[in-house]
């Protein structure tokens, strides 16, 4: 696989790092919590280059710099937006896996206009559509790393990261009926986002469709072929 370049937008209070790939439409790539543009790189140079891709780090994420005091999915929204507007693009398709699918349906409530097609991977927009495994499994990290951070290991990016997963998006019910951008919503037959929490988003959202990953769970559904062909095919049309 072809290594992609590391590059930097400053922005005003993040130095964001992506990747650039491609030409054709312009397409922004958005990773989940406590991931990097790294993942999308087949997506980049295999799945969709027939686009011009932008993965993006996260701010507290992969390269990316900034200094924080906490994290949220909107501002990782304003963000991207500043982003686009830094690089002048003033229209693009946006592709989001986890925490990434919920920055786009962020995204299509605040510059619809920019984004016109949303494919997001498994979002949730409220911290209960989380399986009560998945949600156990997560306190349970947390309260170890705010353990390691009181005995002063740093831990505190860590902590941040994991209060996203672990607390509401900030969307409500009306702002995802608002939403007027094209939107495909993909989940895992293994999901760790409850099946009638994705399903509820599908319906509050004005004609947005729906797919489902026969034999995967939230993980592996990220490289499963039937994923990346459904997310090809939404795009091309």
């Amino acid at each position: 696989m072809r290594k992609l370049e590391t590059k930097y937008a400053e922005l005003s209070t993040v130095k964001l790092a992506y990747s650039e790939y491609g030409n054709g439409e312009n397409l922004l790539l958005l990773h989940g919590n406590s991931e990097n543009k790294s993942i999308f790189g087949k997506y980049q140079t295999e799945y969709l280059k027939n686009f011009h891709t932008y993965a993006i780090d996260s701010r507290g994420h992969g390269k990316s710099i900034s200094v924080d005091e906490k994290y949220t999915i909107k501002q990782y929204s304003e963000d991207v937006i500043e982003f686009c507007r830094y690089l002048n693009i003033d229209k693009a398709f946006v592709l989001g896996y986890s925490d990434g699918g919920n920055i786009s349906l962020f995204l299509a409530t605040q510059d619809p206009k920019r984004f016109s097609k949303i494919y997001a991977i498994s979002p949730n927009y409220l911290a209960c559509g989380t399986t009560d495994s998945s949600l156990s499994f997560l306190k349970k990290i947390y309260r170890m790393l705010n353990f390691m951070n009181r005995i002063g290991l740093n831990t505190k990016k860590a902590i941040m990261r994991f209060d996203l997963m672990l607390n509401d998006i900030g969307l409500s019910k009306q702002q995802l009926q608002s939403i007027s951008t094209q939107v495909r919503i993909a989940y895992a037959q293994k999901d760790m986002i409850k099946h009638e929490h994705i399903i509820e988003i599908s319906q509050l959202i004005p004609d947005a469709s729906l797919k489902k990953i026969d034999g995967c769970t939230h993980i592996s559904e990220f490289k499963s072929s039937e994923l990346i062909s459904d997310m090809q095919h939404f795009f091309a049309v």
